[in-house]
């Protein structure tokens, strides 16, 4: 994330969010908390490299946490922060949206 003044509540939360992989993330890990693999295999058509930017970001921005677990192979879960919950919660109606008008703009494309 960029350091800068917002000028609207709507701008700092896209500026979090920055494109099209981060709502996904969010999305997966609202249901449950997932390894790297499951959450590459799950995010379809996420690229590895971008999976791991784009967490990286998640954790910076405090969305999401990681946790190491001293195992061999090292075990690395991700899940949701409770701020990373909110904003998710603050995405569902989006997201509720895009399913009631999916046809619609599918048709558009």
């Amino acid at each position: 994330m960029k350091k800068r003044s917002y000028t609207c509540g709507l701008d700092a939360a896209i500026d979090v969010m920055g494109g099209k992989w981060k709502g996904l993330i969010l999305f997966w890990l609202g249901e449950e908390p997932l390894r790297f693999g499951e959450l590459r295999r799950t995010v379809d058509g996420i690229s590895e490299r971008m999976l791991i930017l784009q967490l990286r970001e998640l954790e910076a921005s405090g969305m999401v946490h990681r946790e190491v677990h001293e195992q061999v192979p090292p075990k690395v879960v991700y899940s949701l922060t409770d701020f990373g919950r909110s904003l998710l919660d603050a995405l569902t109606p989006l997201g509720e949206w895009g399913e009631e008008h999916m046809e619609r703009l599918e048709a558009l494309r």
